[in-house]
């Protein structure tokens, strides 16, 4: 009886921390800066996990020392603050800097093969069709720099404006997290520009 008694505790409390964890708010969406990043952390954020695990392992794919812990981006995504002078897609030289760790990451040999969506986000300042089309613009820019200063293959991106629409500070509408390029790492080839 004592024992059924302790496996019924034991049972409740298991339940309770796992509804406890259930509930936990996913972490916010970190936005990578030029002077935090390096190339090996956008190789990192950016490579794509293999999709079919091999032998015996039915699904559970090991885990390497030092990759247990939780990154605040990707697998195949990240983040990056990439900023342009105002209510303009020309690039400041502080994402330029950034652009050419991105730029090392892609001529990688983890990233070789892999293509890339470029996403262009706005805050949620001045008008809706505006912020669109501005940030259409900053992803054009952003790919155009990759083409054409470190030879990127253009086939392997595809830019696409967000204006407003998924901000990732709702609290303030002009924090400059908001104003960001993201890149989402993905297996077929881009279709063009």
């Amino acid at each position: 009886m004592k024992s059924l008694r302790s496996l019924c505790l034991v049972l409740v409390a298991a339940t309770l921390s796992f509804a406890a964890t259930a509930q936990t708010p996913p972490a916010p969406e970190k936005v990578l800066k030029a002077k935090d990043v390096s190339t090996d952390d956008l190789i990192d954020a950016l490579a794509i996990p293999p999709t079919e695990a091999t032998g015996l392992s039915r699904g559970f794919r090991p885990v390497a020392p030092g990759q247990a812990k939780a990154k605040p981006y990707g697998p195949g995504k990240a983040n990056l603050l990439v900023t342009f002078l105002t209510n303009s897609s020309q690039l400041s030289p502080e994402a330029e800097g950034l652009l050419d760790k991105m730029a090392a990451a892609m001529q990688s040999d983890t990233l070789a093969g892999v293509a890339f969506k470029v996403h262009g986000h706005a805050d949620a300042r001045g008008d809706e069709s505006a912020n669109f089309l501005l940030s259409k613009a900053r992803a054009e820019a952003v790919v155009k720099y990759l083409v054409g200063k470190h030879g990127i293959l253009e086939m392997r991106l595809h830019s696409e404006g967000k204006g407003s629409a998924e901000p990732l500070n709702k609290q303030r509408v002009d924090a400059p997290e908001n104003r960001r390029v993201t890149f989402i790492s993905t297996r077929e080839a881009a279709q063009g520009n």
